[in-house]
């Protein structure tokens, strides 16, 4: 499922004295790179067949993709999290429907996820597509990093989009909402059309088209709220898929190991980049201390992630927005300790750089 997740590992088949309450981080444990082309186009093709419906072309929902629509129908296509993006703000401008990303999620069913579809069709059980998706489910791209939350009354998934990091951004809310749209409509696909959450929340406010939500879901729905997370009911995870089969659970099994592999061999200069930049939170390095870091010469550095379409600036400022975002959100920390940690003289400029990228500045951003 979409961002659906257990802990990664050998797959047991029996369940056998599963713990009472479990909490796990999902896959993966470094962000993907944004740039590399490694995923299939269901998502996007869900996006761009919605915006059909409207009336809206392919060529202009698919402007600045580099990619048609004859394409989104082929086996090799493969996308990046750029080309998503573009994407999804593209259906933000063109669409006249603001729901649009709820219903492209109804668009894409199991059966859209190729071999990693059809291995968690081919699972005994409702427990056991959990346990796959925790192992697999980067190979499908998914738009939301997700902590897994279960007892013995229900399951919980606690959700962050992946490369749109700013509540108060509308393609945080329409990540949110595609990614759970998707999960209740994989979740139909497995277990069958009486499948329901127990509960939905959203740490933005209440939009607009609130109501589409409640038709959709069928469940409560709470705004405002400290995370974003779905719920549903215990009983369901021992509730049988109904064209489970060992035979072809096996094989998928053997094609979604390699994709994996593939995944995660994937990458570029600046995917390597972000990670190290992540782990150097205040003592951010030059862009010449970075390059005998990687061993190569500055110059080299530079046309590198030019051929990336971005540079070692971007990179440095959007993990200090990633970051700064994350300290707003989630800790207590004053202006000037966020400051520190990000590496800027004082508070000042901190507060100057996070203005420009949200349009906020820190207090008003924390106090929503």
């Amino acid at each position: 499922m979409e961002g659906h997740c257990i802990e990664p590992g050998p797959i047991d088949r029996s369940h056998a004295g599963a713990p009472r309450q479990q909490e796990i981080q999902c896959a993966p444990r470094r962000l993907p790179d944004f740039e590399q082309r490694i995923y299939p186009p269901h998502k996007i093709a869900a996006l761009v067949a919605e915006l059909g419906q409207q009336g809206v072309p392919a060529q202009a929902a698919l402007a600045g993709t580099e990619l048609d629509a004859p394409q989104l129908g082929a086996a090799a296509t493969r996308v990046s999290y750029r080309q998503l993006s573009t994407v999804m703000h593209n259906a933000l401008r063109l669409s006249r429907d603001p729901a649009i990303a709820l219903r492209a999620g109804q668009r894409v069913h199991v059966t859209a996820y190729g071999m990693y579809g059809y291995a968690l069709l081919s699972c005994a059980s409702f427990a056991e597509t959990m346990a796959l998706s925790g192992t697999y489910v980067s190979v499908i791209g998914p738009l939301c990093d997700t902590t897994y939350t279960r007892d013995e009354t229900a399951a919980t998934y606690t959700s962050e989009p992946r490369y749109w990091p700013n509540p108060a951004d509308d393609v945080y809310r329409f990540a949110l909402e595609f990614a759970m749209s998707l999960h209740l409509t994989v979740a139909r696909d497995l277990g069958g059309p009486s499948f329901r959450f127990t509960r939905l929340r959203f740490v933005y406010g209440a939009p607009a088209h609130a109501q589409a939500y409640d038709e959709l879901f069928q469940c409560p729905v709470l705004f405002g709220q400290a995370c974003n997370d779905l719920q549903y009911d215990a009983a369901w995870f021992e509730h049988p898929v109904a064209l489970a089969d060992p035979i072809t659970y096996a094989m998928s099994c053997e094609t979604c190991e390699r994709l994996l592999r593939e995944v995660n061999e994937g990458g570029g200069l600046a995917a390597d980049i972000r990670r190290i930049l992540h782990g150097q939170s205040g003592q951010f390095p030059s862009l010449e201390a970075m390059a005998e870091r990687l061993s190569m010469h500055p110059r080299a550095l530079r046309r590198k992630l030019e051929s990336e379409h971005t540079s070692y600036r971007d990179l440095l400022a959007e993990v200090r927005m990633r970051l700064a975002i994350e300290y707003l959100r989630k800790t207590r920390m004053t202006n000037e300790e966020i400051a520190s940690l990000l590496g800027y003289s004082d508070a000042a400029n901190f507060r100057h750089a996070f203005t420009r990228w949200t349009g906020k500045s820190p207090t008003a951003f924390r106090c929503g």
